[in-house]
């Protein structure tokens, strides 16, 4: 199988499952409603503003696939539009699921010698780099997500507010 295809597979895998961490996003998703999306535990990010973050650079990183250019800052990585109903926190997910599938379809599309390319500038790397970066960063997240899903299951847990 080309890097490419992996890479796509992984991806996939990571969002849809199964996954070979025996987590994928959907599956660590389900049954969370915008009340748990939205809980503050202590000064952790909420389950949604970490969605909202991995989605951030992989709708940056689409952009780029389809031809755009890289605009994507750190600074806004977090600036996630309030969620105020189950209808916003579906919305989101909706989004990026469709989002995470064209990206994936379009990585797999991509011609294998294009991940020795580079991205954007220079300075970010080739799309090998910023493909395997990307996943990486992804499942970071992703145990960020599974522990504040355990942490909010907990009877005895206060949520700061």
């Amino acid at each position: 199988m080309s890097l490419n295809k992996q890479f796509a597979k992984h991806f996939k895998d990571f969002h849809f499952g199964p996954s070979l961490t025996g987590s994928s996003l959907k599956e660590t998703l389900d049954g969370v409603d915008w009340h748990v999306a939205t809980a503050r535990v202590d000064g952790l990010n909420t389950i949604a503003m970490l969605v909202f973050h991995i989605h951030y650079y992989v709708g940056a990183v689409l952009k780029v696939l389809k031809g755009g250019a890289l605009d994507a800052h750190d600074k806004y990585s977090y600036n996630m539009p309030e969620i105020r109903s189950e209808e916003d926190w579906q919305k989101m997910l909706r989004q990026y699921i469709t989002e995470a599938t064209e990206f994936a379809d379009l990585v797999e599309s991509m011609p294998e010698a294009q991940l020795k390319e580079l991205m954007a500038l220079e300075k970010y790397g080739n799309w090998f780099q910023n493909l395997l970066v990307l996943q990486e960063h992804s499942y970071y997240h992703l145990g960020q997500i599974v522990l504040i899903k355990k942490i909010l299951s907990q009877p005895q847990v206060s949520t700061g507010g």
